[in-house]
């Protein structure tokens, strides 16, 4: 099943809202350490307002140990830089969607690792969507293409 990954988040709420996300999609959560907060976070808890306990959450020490643990997992970046659109790209049932922090983005070494970068179109001049906004957008975009019989 699709999964997500969160590297380095830094804003508890943003993760909260994933998880949150995570929980009700039934889309596992994966959490490239470092971390911003502790996972304990006041703030992380009320976001995830308590879904945290029906989310599959897996914590990673670094990208490569995220690679180690999802060896045949297609890996998709998610980044403002890229050419491809989000919703022009064939999802499978194995991805993983792939999200930098929120100060900087993904670094160009976890891009370059990518087996597709793609982006979420926005008004030009734009910055960058909330960390957890562009997650429900590319999850629920996945999902719909692939059927989501089990939202239903």
């Amino acid at each position: 099943m699709t999964e997500v990954a969160l590297y380095q988040p830094e804003i508890p709420p943003n993760t909260g809202n994933v998880i949150r996300l995570c929980a009700n999609t039934g889309v596992g959560l994966h959490l490239i350490h470092p971390l911003g907060f502790r996972m304990e976070d006041r703030e992380l808890r009320r976001a995830g307002l308590d879904y945290h306990e029906y989310a599959r959450v897996a914590e990673h020490q670094d990208f490569k140990a995220l690679k180690a643990a999802r060896p045949r997992a297609r890996i998709l970046a998610f980044t403002t830089k890229a050419q491809q659109r989000f919703d022009h790209f064939e999802y499978a049932p194995d991805d993983l969607l792939l999200f930098g922090p929120e100060s900087r983005g993904l670094p160009p070494e976890v891009l370059d690792a990518a087996d597709a970068c793609l982006r979420i179109p926005m008004r030009t001049g734009s910055r960058s969507l909330n960390l957890s906004n562009a997650v429900a957008v590319a999850v629920f975009q996945a999902l719909l293409q692939l059927g989501a019989d089990s939202l239903d």
